[in-house]
């Protein structure tokens, strides 16, 4: 319809109150209940898939794939510079008694009296999409619907995650 083929996939149970009215139409007209989350996946063979079915992982993906997983990383909060952007901070000596952890100076003189754009300070630190690539599937467990992936998953624990194959060329 808009020029492209491509998957929506529905995730996780949710109660019908809690959809907007546009978004019920649709769960109801795949003929599915309502989902918490719902992802539109392109470069599919949607040949393959019915409207309104499940969709299990070894119809996908198979071990030894390479795929890229995407999540909302672990939020912070506010955080200080030396956490969030590294920075080495100012001498424990020479008479320092409060400066071990602050920016230090954050522009020039009076020329040009501002402070640039860009300026790395403290503030909110993750919660923001991550992508972790080249990650190896170990493992497929085609009746638990699992799969294992070795290395670092971006996310808490039983937060959401897109997981695509990676294209080599």
């Amino acid at each position: 319809r808009d020029g492209y083929e491509a998957l929506q996939l529905g995730f996780g149970e949710v109660k019908e109150r809690l959809v907007n009215k546009p978004t019920a139409g649709h769960y109801k007209r795949a003929g599915v209940s309502a989902k918490r989350l719902l992802r539109e996946f392109r470069d599919f063979d949607t040949s393959k898939f019915q409207l309104g079915a499940e969709v299990k992982v070894d119809s996908i993906f198979a071990k030894g794939d390479i795929v890229s997983v995407a999540g909302t990383s672990k939020s912070r909060g506010f955080q200080g510079v030396v956490k969030r952007h590294h920075f080495g901070g100012g001498s424990r000596t020479h008479g320092q008694s409060d400066r071990e952890r602050a920016p230090g100076s954050i522009g020039s003189s009076s020329f040009p009296s501002r402070v640039f754009k860009g300026m790395r300070m403290a503030g909110r630190m993750g919660g923001e999409r991550v992508t972790v690539k080249n990650l190896r599937i170990v493992q497929v467990i085609p009746e638990s619907n699992l799969l294992l992936v070795r290395g670092s998953v971006p996310g808490h624990i039983n937060s959401y995650v897109e997981i695509l194959k990676e294209h080599r060329g």
